[in-house]
């Protein structure tokens, strides 16, 4: 064999020990430590990646899992920090429906990989953009670069050891994932209104906070939109000393 066949050999080896054979003349002995090694080393960091996805799964199923994953899916990167993405990536688009895997499996990684997205974000909101003081309702209210919204059809928040539900109730899930400024990972739950809110200060455009309340007033078709009013300020300043809401845009 030349030199390339052994290294393709090699590596085809370690990716998948049970599907492809080692090189020839390499001692089983040698192998062992490299498959060993490699294998490790994946499981354990998305172990810490996933830890509620391996719990679930116990040991025998995680490892079987990543297994999979090492033999089956072609990393695009060679960076440790986005191996998660693409543990992801497998899941979504290669794995497909397998008996032992939880209904809620891709729900479940996607929202554990979020929160790891979340940690790993380098970027900082630009201080003059906003105005941290600025007034909510009568200002453009601007979010932090470090928030998520999400919808699921489990309460994947809630899933773990002691809950792990095997339909979707009726009601969707709907969250909001964010980095406060001491840099820790939080969740909220969302109601209709500030699902509805959240989503209005995301898109395009530049309207105050009022008026994205009394959009949503109208929209609900809620009988006192005043209320809707009172309740929507009070929200914007919750989410503003959570992190999640950095003041009001500055006008360029």
């Amino acid at each position: 064999m030349s030199r390339e066949e052994i290294q393709r050999a090699f590596t085809a080896h370690i990716r998948d020990p049970q599907g492809q054979p080692p090189p020839k003349d390499v001692e089983d002995r040698r192998m062992k430590i490299y498959r060993d090694l490699f294998f490790s080393n994946v499981q354990s960091l998305l172990a810490g990646n996933f830890p509620v996805l391996r719990k679930i799964c116990g040991e025998s199923g995680w490892k079987r899992m990543v297994r999979d994953f090492y033999a089956e899916h072609r990393c695009q990167t060679p960076l440790f920090p986005k191996i998660a993405r693409e543990f992801l990536r497998y899941i979504q688009d290669e794995r497909g429906n397998r008996e032992s895997d939880p209904p809620f499996l891709l729900e479940l990684a996607h929202y554990e990989w979020v929160e790891l997205s979340l940690e790993l974000d380098e970027r900082e909101p630009d201080d003059e953009a906003f105005d941290p003081e600025g007034d909510l309702l009568d200002g453009v209210p601007l979010l932090s670069p470090l928030v998520r919204v999400l919808s699921y059809r489990y309460p994947v928040h809630r899933i773990g050891p002691d809950f792990q539900p095997a339909e979707p109730p009726e009601q969707a899930t709907h969250l909001l994932v964010y980095r406060n400024p001491a840099y820790d990972v939080k969740f909220v739950q969302l109601n209709d209104v500030s699902r509805h809110l959240l989503a209005r200060i995301m898109e395009p455009g530049s309207e105050t906070g009022r008026c994205l309340l009394q959009e949503i007033a109208a929209a609900l078709d809620h009988p006192e939109p005043g209320r809707v009013i009172a309740t929507g300020a009070a929200l914007l300043e919750d989410l503003r000393n959570r992190g999640v809401v950095l003041g009001t845009r500055r006008s360029s």
